[in-house]
C-alpha cells in the first residue's frame, strides 16, 4: 500500500447512488412541490459538483428555507427506505486495502447514519472514522476540519493519507488541509466535472481501477 489511510467520500465514489436514490428522491420532492423539474441527471451531478448542494438548492433550485427543511425531511425519508449499491469494484479494493493494513475513514455529505447502513448491507468493512452531513456547517466538507482530526486521531502524517471523492468539495477539503487527493471519475461521463478534476487535481481516476493501481494494489 502507498498509502496508510484512505480518506473516503461515499456518495458516487463507494456507492453508486446520486443516479439510483438522490436524484430520484430530488425529481420526487419537486413533483410534489412545483408538479416536476426541468433539472436533468447530468445537471444535478453539475451543480452538486459546483456551486455545491446547499447554493444548488437555494440559488438554482430557488427554495426558501421553508422548503430546504421540507426538502431534507423529505431526501431522509427517501434514503432510509432505499439503499444504494456499491461498485463491486470498489467494495474488492476496499477489502484488498483492510488487509493489507489501511484505514478506511469516511467525509461524506450524507448522514453517517446511512453511510454505516449501506456499508453494512453491502458487506463493506467498517469504517475506522465517519463524518457526515450532521457535523456542523462550519466544519463539515469543504471545511479541512474532518482530514485533520482523521490526522491526529491516528497519527498520520499528510502525505500518508489519500482522499478519494468525486466532487469538488472533496477536492477543496484535500486542498485546505495539504493532503494529497484522487478524483473518483467512476459514476458518469460528466464533461464539466472531469475537465475540472483533470486540469487541476494531482490524480483522475476514470476507473476503478486506476485507483487500485494508484494506491498499490494493482489488479
Amino acid at each position: 500500500m502507498n498509502y496508510k489511510c484512505l480518506i473516503l467520500d461515499h456518495d458516487d465514489t463507494v456507492v453508486d447512488s446520486t443516479a439510483t436514490v438522490h436524484y430520484p428522491a430530488f425529481t420526487a420532492f419537486m413533483e410534489q412541490l412545483r408538479g416536476g423539474t426541468d433539472i436533468t441527471l447530468e445537471q444535478y451531478f453539475t451543480y452538486n459538483f459546483s456551486p455545491g448542494v446547499l447554493p444548488f438548492f437555494r440559488e438554482i433550485v430557488g427554495l426558501s428555507e421553508e422548503e430546504m427543511i421540507a426538502e431534507e425531511a423529505f431526501w431522509r425519508e427517501y434514503v432510509s427506505h432505499h439503499i444504494p449499491r456499491a461498485y463491486p469494484a470498489m467494495k474488492d479494493v476496499m477489502w484488498r486495502a483492510r488487509r493489507a493494513g489501511a484505514l478506511l475513514c469516511v467525509v461524506s455529505h450524507s448522514f453517517s447514519e446511512y453511510v454505516l447502513r449501506d456499508y453494512k448491507a453491502n458487506g463493506l468493512p467498517e469504517p475506522d472514522m465517519v463524518f457526515g452531513w450532521e457535523v456542523p456547517k462550519a466544519i463539515r466538507k469543504p471545511m479541512p476540519h474532518s482530514v485533520r482530526t482523521i490526522l491526529d486521531r491516528f497519527g498520520l502524517k499528510p502525505e500518508e493519507v489519500l482522499v478519494v471523492d468525486d466532487l469538488k468539495p472533496g477536492y477543496d477539503m484535500a486542498k485546505a488541509a495539504g493532503v494529497p487527493f484522487a478524483a473518483a471519475g467512476w459514476a458518469g461521463n460528466y464533461p464539466v466535472i472531469e475537465s475540472f478534476m483533470r486540469a487541476y487535481c494531482e490524480h483522475y481516476c476514470k476507473k476503478i481501477e486506476d485507483l487500485a493501481e494508484l494506491i498499490g494494489l494493482p489488479c
